[in-house]
Parts: structure tokens; sequence; C-alpha cells
């Protein structure tokens, strides 16, 4: 005969094997990822492949600035489970704590990352435990060719800097459309960069030096846009942005698709443009990590990043994917730098304060308002 202690103890084991269920459904997250990128940064299948892949369902929102995507990191209680910051500003977040580090063993297509590509990141994100780059490019000058040379009577300035920032240039084309980024990160240091400065720097006389000579350029903008600009260069009502290397392509390749007879170039200025490096992150509180984890490695497969590069034209950091991105994009030089061009960019490592954004912000408002 069992004695009383034997039905205690299969009691306890019950309870126990219920337990241990109840904890494994606890751990299963719900089939939802929330993403939060930019605009225009995604092929037209990534998420329904992905969706088709995992059966999990995706959310996909967007926004145009660092600006905007900070407050609401800081704010707290997103939402979101991957969001795609400039790489300067995933270090203010990792600084933060407003980004988990990474369970590197759920993303075993890690090691498709080109080594370059993760030292970059590696000074901004030590041992690159937070952040997996998106994609990559430069802040730079796009034209309507023809449009643009009409205008200067058919020669362009040897630095393509000079378009957007000298008055003796810019002056004469407002007629025919100039938009800037809606960002003081990027044109502020855009100017700092020209004027030969860092483009990140605490000397509060840089930024006045920046104010005036923005100030002199004002009057001829006729358009602040972080996204829109690409449909208005496709469509011939803008010939002069101070934009995305990639956004310019697109604009590039919208003209061509629709047939509007504009010819849209992104340029690569003499003294470099702004490098930059978007990257993945998962907010600390993001609701469905495990899904985020399955999403970054999903990205990091060589044909899906080479998708998105082929679709947006800005450069991926998987060293796998060149054999499927389409000849004519890899051999893009606004796309892939070649190694001379990359070493003229400004670089990225720059560090991001509260004291840098708030001179930032100060100067751009002040030339954005005229005040």
């Amino acid at each position: 005969m069992k004695s009383p202690f034997h039905h205690l103890l299969v009691l306890a084991s019950a309870v126990a094997l219920l337990a241990g269920a109840g904890g494994a459904r606890a751990q299963e997250e719900e089939k939802v990822l929330n993403i939060y990128n930019w605009s225009d940064y995604i092929a037209d299948d990534t998420i329904a492949n992905f969706e088709k892949e995992t059966g999990i369902k995706v959310r996909y929102d967007n926004f145009d600035s660092n600006e905007i995507l900070h407050a609401k990191l800081v704010a707290g209680k997103t939402g979101y489970d991957i969001v795609v910051p400039s790489s300067n500003w995933a270090r203010m977040q990792i600084q933060g704590d407003l980004l988990m580090k990474l369970d590197k063993s759920k993303l075993p297509n890690l090691k498709n990352v080109d080594p370059a590509i993760a030292a970059q990141l590696a000074k901004i994100d030590p041992g690159n435990e937070h952040v997996v780059d998106w994609l990559w490019g430069f802040t730079t000058v796009g034209i309507n060719v023809d449009k643009v040379k009409a205008a200067l009577g058919g020669t362009l300035p040897d630095n393509a800097w000079d378009l957007v920032f000298k008055p003796e240039y810019i002056s004469k084309l407002k007629s025919c459309g100039v938009s800037f980024l809606d960002s003081g990160d990027e044109v502020v240091p855009a100017m700092l960069h020209y004027m030969g400065k860092p483009r990140v720097t605490t000397n509060a006389a840089d930024y006045n030096q920046a104010l005036t000579a923005l100030k002199a350029v004002r009057p001829y903008v006729t358009l602040f846009s972080s996204s829109g600009y690409i449909n208005d260069m496709a469509n011939g009502s803008v010939c002069l942005a101070l934009g995305w290397s990639g956004d310019i392509n697109i604009a590039r390749q919208r003209a061509i698709e629709n047939k509007t007879g504009q010819n849209i170039q992104a340029l690569i200025p003499k003294t470099g443009g702004l490098l930059f490096f978007d990257v993945m992150g998962i907010p600390k509180d993001a609701p469905h990590p495990q899904n985020a984890l399955k999403w970054i490695n999903y990205i990091l497969d060589p044909k899906v990043d080479a998708g998105l590069t082929n679709k947006v034209f800005y450069a991926n950091p998987n060293k796998e994917s060149k054999p499927f991105i389409k000849p004519e994009v890899a051999n893009n030089p606004t796309v892939f730098l070649p190694a001379d061009e990359l070493a003229k960019m400004a670089g990225t490592a720059d560090a991001l304060n509260n004291e840098i954004r708030r001179l930032q912000n100060r100067t751009y408002t002040s030339f954005k308002t005229g005040l």
C-alpha cells in the first residue's frame, strides 16, 4: 500500500507541472511586432515575407526625425518593439538605459555583418551589445541637373555644398525650388562641416558663426522637408535639396519610372558628406522583445538586406548580400561609396549630449524662423 506521503508528492508534482506550463505560456509572446522606422526605408515585400515566414503580424509606423523618436523613448511606454535611431542618437539612448541588450544567441545571422561596420558602431555601442545596423548613407546635396545647370549658366561649383550654403548660388535656384531637411540635427552639422568645423562641437562661437551663415541663405529656402521632398524632386517642383543620399536616389528612380523627365542626381561633395548609420534597437520596455529579435535576424538574411538596398538605395551592413544586389545599384558610387570618397566623409562617432542638442536646436530654430 502507498503511503499518504505518496499522494502529497503526486499533488506537489502536479502543481509544479502546472506552474511550469503557466510560466512557459507567460513567456510566449503574442504574434505581434510593432516597428517604428523612417519613412521610405523598406522594401515592398519585407514585412509581408516576415509575416508569412513567422506568423507574426507587423504594425509599422513612420517618423522623419531623430528628435521625434528620442522624445518618445524618453517618455517611455511607446509600445514599439523595434526602433531605428541614427547611431549618434542611439549612443545617447544606450547611455540613458532606453535600449535593452541583445540576446545574440537568438541572432545567428550576425555572422553576416561586415566587421568594418560593426567596428564603426562599436564606437557608440561598445561590444555591439544593443544595436545592429539597418542601413547607412550620407547627408548631401541633390539636384535636378538640367534645371540647376540652366539657372547657373551651365556650370556647377567645385564643391557641391556651395549650392546650398553660398548665397551667390542658392539665390539663383530659389525660383525652381530649394528644400532643406527639417532637422537641426542635420542642417546645423552640415553647415559646421562646410565651414571646416567639427560637425559636433560645444563651442558656442561655432554655432553663432553657423547661424550667421545660415541666415544668409534663409531667404532662398522654399521648403523644409525630411520626407516629402522625395516626390517634390521627382516631379520637378524642387531642383535643389539638402537631403539624404538614398532619398535623392529614390527621387531619381521615381522620376525614371513615372517618366517625369526630371534628371535627379545625388552629389558627393568635394569635402565629403555627413556619414550616418541608422540602427535597429529594442526599447527597454518593448512588449515583444523575442519577436523583435526574430525581426533583426530576419533582416540580416543576405537576400532580405539586399532587397532593402535595391529598393531604397542605401548601403546595408551585410557582407553576404552583394550577389543579390542589382548591378546598377551595387555600382552606384552614391550608394556604395568608393574608398577615397568614404575617407572624406565626416564620421559618426561624435558624442551627442543635451548641451549639443540645445545648441543645435537653438541655432536651427533661429535659422528657420528668421528670428
